[in-house]
Order: structure tokens, then C-alpha cells, then sequence
């Protein structure tokens, strides 16, 4: 091993190929999962914004919050069932935002609610709302009113709030009443009367040991709703699904492409090597120590890729525009990390069969 690490300490240019093409790909694979990451988070974050045990939709609404609608006796109902804790309606509303002196409309989801959660606090005063703080980036501030869809209804900004959007649509958050206005001034065909919500938020008691259980006795109970976790919530919001097949395949794909690079570039030195290797058998070096040998350059090239790759990664991001929805997580880059380097190792255990066939005789003449 330490000769290994010898020839890679002083022979550095022999890897700079297979460096640099692994330095590429770890670009490539950073890339893609901020984007899927960003694609994700910017479309599902007002479902898992409201701390939901259940969110309650209309049947007929295919899973939709733009097509549901719950009145307020089904909501009674829902709260008469037994173990449920809090119901809080949930609307939203998707519409063109005006910001003040920034020429392009921002896209934006209006959302009416009732609940705090963790992520979101107690609902504010009416013709007030919290943004997302991605408006922030497009030129929104803490105390401009921003104007909302084509009847403009203003919306004063008090504060911040954060991963809120929904459909990629920058989240701004108010009350019913503010949220019934906007929908119903903006959306005449699609009014919506008082005490009405398109879904509901519906937090269990403690001690509910059947979470599943009790959304199916929600759904009895009214004989007019579906209810769904939040997970399938998310998993129901159109694209999700496809968008996050699409871009696993392509992420395997490139993870694939990584090993058959290094499985490619080892074998061939492999073949370089094949004199030295049978020199070292000759002096009573093991298998095990040449395969090691190996297998710690492999591990050493791709570290040094995920190095620089994460550095050029940084330096993108830094450019890209607010308007492209990528977004890096810490925890997407470290499985990309793990990935990368076992995919190294097996693409290195490649030539494993090769260097075990090697005969050390076959040195005797070689002038090694």
C-alpha cells in the first residue's frame, strides 16, 4: 500500500485523466441532485409545512387542492370523529405577484390557513402575510406590499418565512378571510364561500396507534372525502413522482458511468503494471497487499474528484440565476460522496482477477 501511495504522491500526472474526468462527473452528479432537490423542495413545501397527520380533500378532487372543496358541515363532521385532535382549513391559490419596483410578476401560491406549525407561525392579521423567503431573492422586502393577480389585492409583507412553496410557486401565507378575498376577487369563477376551504389540515390526538386506520374512519364518517398522509400527499402533487424517477435514472446512470471509467482506467494500468506486479509476487508480495494497493489509489483519485468537484459545484451555484431551482443539501452531497467512492472500489476490484493471475515466473526476463 505504501508504494501505491508513493506512485500516486510522486506520479501524479499518470492519474490526471481519470481525475479529472471523475472531477467532471462529480460535478454532474452535484448538479442533478441539487436540481432534483430544488425541483422537490420548491414544489412540495407547503404540504410539509403544515404538520399534517391528515390532509382531508373532496373525493371528487383527484387528490387536487385547486379542484377540492370542503364545507363547513363536512368539516364538523371530520371533527366529531373520534381521535382527532385539530382541524385547520388549507387553501391555496396560484397567481401572478406584483413586487414593488421589479418589472417581472413573480409566481406566487397563496395560501389561507388556520394552524401554526413548526415551520409556520400563527396565521397574520387580515391583508397582511408572511413570503417565502425565495421573494427575497426576486426583490421582496419585510414591509413592501406586494400586489396580488389581475385585481391586484395588496398584501403587506410582515416577515420571513422559509421551504414554503408549492408547484415551484413562491408561498405567501395569510388568513382565511385575506386568502377567500384574493381567491374570490381573482378567481370569480372559482368563488368560494365563507367558512369553506379546498382541504383540511387534521392533526391526530395523542396515543392514535393507527394513523391509517383513522383516516379511513375520517373518509366513513363523511362519505365525501379522501384523506391522505402528508407523504402521499406530497407523492399526489402532478410531476412529483416522474420528475423523481426521471432524474434517479439519470443519477444511476452517471453513477454507472463512474465505475466503468475507473474500471477502465485501472484495468489498463493494470496491464502496465503487469512486470512490476510480477516482480513484487516474485519478492513475496501478497494478492492482498497489490489488490489494497490499488484499491487505495482508486479511493484516493475519487476523493480528490469529489474535492475539486465540490468546489467548482460551490463556485456554480454562486452564479446561477434565483430563477433555477436548484438547491445543494448537505445530506444529498454525502450520499453522492458514498456513492462515488464504492462505485470507485468495485470499478477498481475490476482488475482484481487479472493482478491474482499474474505470475510472478513472469519476471525472470523482464529487466524489472
Amino acid at each position: 500500500m505504501r508504494l501505491a501511495l508513493k506512485e500516486l504522491l510522486r506520479k501524479p500526472g499518470r492519474f490526471t485523466v481519470v481525475g479529472g474526468a471523475l472531477t467532471f462527473l462529480v460535478l454532474l452528479l452535484l448538479f442533478l441532485g441539487g436540481l432534483l432537490d430544488g425541483l422537490y423542495l420548491n414544489s412540495t413545501g407547503a404540504i410539509r409545512s403544515v404538520d399534517a397527520d391528515a390532509i382531508v380533500f373532496s373525493e371528487d378532487a383527484r387528490q387536487s387542492f385547486l379542484r377540492s372543496d370542503i364545507d363547513p358541515d363536512t368539516r364538523a363532521t371530520v371533527e366529531g370523529v373520534d381521535g382527532v385532535g385539530e382541524v385547520g382549513g388549507l387553501g391555496l391559490t396560484l397567481l401572478g405577484v406584483e413586487i414593488p419596483g421589479e418589472t417581472d410578476i413573480a409566481d406566487g401560491a397563496i395560501a389561507g390557513y388556520e394552524l401554526p406549525s413548526g415551520n409556520l407561525p400563527a396565521p397574520p392579521p387580515p391583508g397582511q402575510a408572511y413570503a417565502d423567503r425565495k421573494l427575497e431573492d426576486l426583490g421582496l422586502s419585510v414591509g413592501e406590499t406586494v400586489l396580488v393577480g389581475p385585481a391586484r389585492v395588496p398584501l403587506e409583507v410582515i416577515g420571513w418565512v422559509e421551504d414554503t412553496n408549492y408547484l415551484g410557486q413562491n408561498g405567501i401565507w395569510v388568513e382565511p378571510g385575506t386568502w377567500r378575498e384574493v381567491q374570490n376577487a381573482n378567481r370569480p369563477d372559482a368563488f368560494v364561500a365563507e367558512g369553506t376551504f379546498q382541504a383540511l389540515v387534521v392533526r391526530f390526538a395523542d396515543g392514535v396507534s393507527d394513523p391509517g386506520g383513522l383516516r379511513l374512519e375520517i373518509d366513513g364518517a363523511t362519505g365525501t372525502t379522501e384523506s391522505l398522509s402528508e407523504a402521499d400527499a406530497v407523492l399526489a402533487i402532478p410531476g412529483i413522482t416522474e420528475q423523481d424517477s426521471t432524474f434517479t435514472a439519470i443519477i444511476g446512470t452517471t453513477v454507472l458511468v463512474v465505475g466503468i471509467v475507473v474500471a477502465l482506467f485501472f484495468a489498463l494500468l493494470t496491464l502496465e503494471r503487469a512486470g512490476l506486479y510480477a516482480a513484487l509476487k516474485a519478492f513475496g508480495a501478497s494478492n492482498r497487499s497489490l489488490v489494497s494497493g490499488l484499491i487505495l489509489q482508486a479511493v484516493l483519485v475519487a476523493a480528490g474528484a469529489l474535492v475539486l468537484g465540490g468546489i467548482l459545484t460551490f463556485l456554480l451555484a454562486q452564479v446561477i440565476p434565483p430563477v433555477v431551482p436548484v438547491q445543494f443539501e448537505p445530506s444529498r452531497a454525502a450520499s453522492l460522496a458514498v456513492l462515488v467512492v464504492l462505485t470507485a472500489v468495485l470499478g477498481g476490484l475490476v482488475s482484481l482477477r487479472r493482478i491474482i493471475r499474474i505470475d510472478p515466473a513472469s519476471a525472470i526476463g523482464t529487466g524489472v
